[in-house]
């Protein structure tokens, strides 16, 4: 039986996926554990009662388990890996964390309006620990496999590239060979199983 996920449509197009790294990440995990699951897209600006009614915070990604409605992606990614075991997606604690700071770091660069604040050598400092760890045990975060640290990643890189390329014609220095690898492997994850769907 297919399992029931509510994410979010895109803005002003409501029967296409909307662009939001936390759904994108749940759908990446459903899709390498090969779940079935049924897609109902909420327009955020309007959601329906039934959606309400079911989860009255109104958070999406948010998928029904056993009956129940679960928001958040570290929730659902869990249990996920909990009632779908294999194939195992779980990731060595010592490599839990890896680029678990790059997110922050790109919002905080994508809204400074001062250019010597600092957030860009901290976002940089971030990419640069991922090199590092890449170099030493990629292609993944967790060597061979992919693993949830990197179903995470993946979008939240995806929106970084786009944004910051767009917003301040930045992107990801050349010289980070293992990540501009990995953004590319990351990519390819997220047009086959997500952005293209």
């Amino acid at each position: 039986m297919a399992l029931e996920v509510c994410t979010k449509a895109a803005v002003g197009v409501p029967d296409a996926l909307g662009d939001c790294p936390f759904t994108q990440r749940v759908l990446l995990t459903l899709e390498e554990k090969k779940v079935p699951y049924k897609l109902h897209l909420i327009d955020v600006s309007n959601k329906p009662q039934w959606f309400m009614e079911a989860n009255p915070e109104g958070k999406v990604p948010c998928v029904k388990f056993d009956g129940k409605w679960t928001p958040d992606s570290d929730v659902i990614t869990q249990i996920l890996e909990e009632k779908y075991p294999e194939p195992s997606l779980v990731t060595p604690p010592e490599y839990s964390s890896v680029g678990s700071n790059i997110f922050s770091s790109f919002v905080k660069f994508l809204k400074s309006k001062d250019a010597s604040d600092g957030s860009e050598q901290a976002l940089v400092d971030e990419l640069k620990a991922l090199e590092d760890h890449l170099k030493e045990h990629g292609p993944y975060v967790n060597g061979e496999n992919v693993s949830a640290v990197d179903l995470s990643l993946a979008p939240k890189l995806y929106h970084l590239v786009v944004a910051l390329g767009h917003f301040k014609e930045w992107s990801i220095p050349k010289d980070l060979t293992y990540v501009n690898s990995y953004v590319e492997v990351c990519e390819r994850l997220l047009t086959f199983y997500v952005i293209d769907a």
